[in-house]
């Protein structure tokens, strides 16, 4: 008896943040737009996406060498299809393996691979530049410090969040999954504790405010040491 408990106490468990992603998905909670997966409006709306792209694709097209990108948390990959002809190798992941498969079947190109990783806990493939794109605010304050600490090995590190248009208590905690900082008038911000993300230097890139009040979207390319 004592023997089988043991054993039940080794079994791996899957981490809670990869069942609330797949449930996500499974259950179409950012929407159905008549698709398998699906990644919500702010990866499909033109007014939401278009000035992201258009930024993203000045950046990567600035160097003379293109260079290798890790895309952090893909999703549907409706944004990273049009950035690949742009990098050297485009590394999409995402932790919902599901959802990998099905982008390895839609998307295919010379320099694009996909991998199944939790970005929080797996060792993270090496490259140039690391995208996440409004996924940081779905993580809890532990989570985002685990992977911030693996950002540094990457030049230049992108990060989009939703955020409370005006003046905001920064990095309030949640519970990982659907939901963000919000819903409690906060969002992230990677400089201040409890991250203090270090940098060499930050650029806004692009700053698009909704309309109703729903707050801005605002993505940042750091520098790192």
């Amino acid at each position: 008896m004592n023997k089988k408990k043991n054993e039940n106490k080794s079994m791996k468990k899957p981490w809670p943040t990869k069942e609330a992603m797949e449930q996500v998905y499974a259950m179409k909670l950012w929407g159905d737009h008549h698709s398998d997966f699906y990644s919500g409006e702010g990866s499909h709306h033109p007014d939401i996406i278009n000035p992201y792209v258009d930024a993203l694709k000045g950046f990567l097209t600035a160097f003379e060498s293109p260079l290798v990108v890790c895309d952090l948390g893909c999703g549907d990959f409706n944004i990273g299809k049009t950035l690949v002809k742009n990098t050297k190798q485009y590394i999409a992941i995402d932790i919902v393996a599901d959802l990998i498969a099905y982008n390895k079947e839609k998307y295919k190109a010379d320099n694009l691979e996909f991998q199944c990783l939790d970005i929080a806990n797996d060792v993270l493939p090496s490259g140039d530049c690391a995208i996440l794109r409004q996924v940081l605010q779905h993580l809890s304050n532990s989570e985002v410090q685990k992977i911030l600490k693996k950002l540094s090995d990457f030049k230049y590190v992108i990060i989009t969040e939703h955020l409370p248009e005006g003046e905001f208590l920064p990095n309030k905690d949640i519970i990982s999954g659907q939901g963000t900082r919000l819903k409690k008038q906060s969002g992230l911000d990677v400089l201040v504790s409890p991250f203090n993300f270090k940098v060499v230097e930050e650029k806004q890139a692009v700053s698009i405010k909704l309309k109703d009040g729903k707050g801005i979207i605002v993505t940042t390319i750091y520098q790192t040491f």
